[in-house]
């Protein structure tokens, strides 16, 4: 009888335990238990590190790494750590060996392991862990990171000269402020942390914290290194860009100035101008303002040589006799041709480029031209264009070139951003202020793309620019009855060159073409002068932009 009886006793206690065992369960951490009983996984990898604070400061460090057999893992620790603006925690690792298939490399500015298949042990020294932090100090370390891939656990451990008084573990992305799994003072005598399933590239950091005078400090901060430091603004770099700002605002007020006259004369109301002048016998004659010329005008207004320009002075060479221009038939009988005929020398009444343009269509030996043969020989314009350029800066209309000023600021620009580039380069590699060199590069495209605002106009060529204006409102307003029927044929032939440049052609044919012309002959081919003109300036303009050096473009309106 006695068997049942103690059969029962022992099954009544069973109960109690299991009972017991399940409350007990029910109240222990979830934390506290995945430490306790949280093991790797096999085929996984997975770190232990023991961490031991020297009386000199210095951070004894072991790793004990555990690789699935043929794999291999690399991981690589900064060494480098933004603490501020353009400031960085600066940690120096010494004695670093492995114990096991691996290896391990030390930068300037990182760590570097490389481990396969196995256990491995690394040991290494790390300087610079200890910063004061207020009143007690702080010791620092990444304990895991960089890894290139998943880790299933990271322990960790931490010992020191006296006891700890506060831990804290983070894990997961840099920057990122999550809590690692487990970490706790275990007991006050040390640091214990934990966590579970770091992922690649991920980091578990720990920070603990003691009393002062435990250790000596040694944390070294320096400033941020890379090109977040060499392009951060420092007084040096700060004040050279200030210089270089005052520099170009200087220039962009000298250019506005410059500039602004134009502008101005643009900008004002200007009504015709009296272009008609009377003589002694009170005939009626066509004065140009300022004595300009009909290619000097359109190089005035836009600050290029283009074709219509030299159109236009063959007009005009025409017009006062050095030039006869006559309408024919072509050789096969169909269509129509021009022909350009040597009617009195160039003399000394003529320009420089009124000259190369006269030689350019009847060179020495040549008295006669027909358009279509001008197409067939070719002609070069190049002295034309250098001796109008020339002719505008003698007349005092610009201070320079035009051409060559574009050029020469174009050149500047790109050379100055060139050397900007290298300068860049080069300060960002050694001492810094790399912005200094990046805002000179700027300037320097800048002027580049601006050298076809800087040929400036000085104050007579200004003045001419409004004295333009005012000639397109008298070709815009003059009737013919303006004029006495004597002398509009004169006026009229002396002021179509002026029309031809400024735009104004079919206006003024419409006008006044109905002129029988001194100048012009088209006996034989019946056609309208109004109809026929214009097509002889659409050939004429298609033959010399053969030549390549004009630009096509007919002038802007001033």
């Amino acid at each position: 009888m006695a068997t049942p009886l103690l059969s029962a006793a022992v099954l009544r206690n069973w109960g109690v335990a299991v009972f017991a065992a399940i409350a007990l369960t029910a109240v222990v951490p979830v934390g506290a238990a995945v430490g306790a009983f949280a093991q790797p996984l096999p085929g996984t990898v997975s770190t232990e590190v023991r961490m031991k604070l020297e009386r000199d400061a210095r951070l004894s460090v072991t790793e004990t790494v555990h690789v699935p057999d043929g794999k291999t893992v690399k991981r690589t620790v900064p060494l480098r750590l933004a603490v501020g603006n353009d400031l960085e925690r600066k940690f120096k690792i010494t004695n670093a060996e492995v114990d096991g298939k691996g290896s391990a490399t030390v930068g300037d500015d990182d760590f570097s392991l490389r481990l396969d298949g196995g256990d491995a042990t690394v040991t290494y020294t790390v300087e610079g862990a200890v910063a004061p932090v207020g009143d007690a100090l702080e010791v620092r370390w990444q304990v895991a990171g960089g890894w290139d891939t998943e880790l299933d656990k990271v322990s960790a451990t931490f010992s020191a000269p006296d006891s700890p008084t506060s831990v804290n573990c983070l894990a997961g992305p840099v920057g990122s402020s999550q809590p690692c799994t487990s970490a706790d003072l275990a007991d006050g005598k040390g640091v214990r942390a934990q966590e579970i399933k770091l992922a690649a590239g991920e980091r578990v950091d720990v920070a603990v914290g003691l009393s002062a005078g435990v250790v000596p400090a040694n944390a070294v901060v320096v400033e941020a290194s890379g090109l977040a430091a060499a392009f951060a603004l420092t007084p040096v770099s700060g004040a050279a860009l200030g210089g270089l700002l005052l520099l170009l605002l200087g220039g962009v007020v000298l250019l506005w100035f410059l500039r602004g006259r134009d502008a101005a004369a643009l900008a004002s109301e200007v009504g015709a101008i009296s272009v008609l002048v009377r003589d002694r016998d009170n005939r009626v004659a066509f004065a140009s303002p300022d004595g300009v010329l009909p290619g000097q005008v359109g190089t005035v207004v836009d600050e290029h040589v283009d074709v219509v320009d030299v159109t236009a002075t063959v007009i005009d060479l025409a017009v006062r006799n050095y030039l006869w221009i006559a309408e024919v038939r072509q050789e096969d009988g169909f269509g129509h041709d021009w022909q350009i005929v040597r009617r009195n020398p160039a003399d000394d009444s003529l320009s420089g480029y009124e000259k190369a343009v006269y030689e350019a269509l009847l060179p020495a030996g040549v008295d006669a031209v027909t358009v279509s043969q001008l197409r067939g020989r070719g002609i070069d314009l190049a002295g034309v264009r250098d001796r109008l350029y020339a002719d505008v800066v003698e007349k005092r209309w610009f201070a320079r070139r035009p051409d060559a000023e574009r050029s020469l600021f174009w050149w500047v620009g790109v050379v100055v951003a060139g050397l900007g580039v290298i300068a860049t380069v080069v300060l960002a590699l050694t001492v810094g202020n790399a912005l200094f060199g990046l805002a000179v590069a700027v300037a320097g495209v800048a002027l580049a793309f601006g050298a076809r605002s800087m040929p400036a106009r000085t104050k007579r060529g200004s003045e001419l620019l409004e004295h333009v204006r005012g000639l397109r409102g008298y070709l815009h307003g003059v009737r013919p009855d303006d004029v006495p029927e004597e002398d509009r044929e004169l006026v009229f032939s002396r002021s179509l060159p002026y029309a031809v440049v400024l735009g104004e052609t079919e206006r003024w044919l419409a006008t006044f073409g109905q002129q029988d012309l001194y100048w012009y002959g088209n006996s034989g081919t019946g056609t309208d002068f109004r109809r026929s003109f214009p097509a002889f300036l659409g050939a004429l303009d298609g033959v010399l932009a053969q030549a390549g050096h004009l630009r096509s473009l007919r002038t802007p309106n001033p």
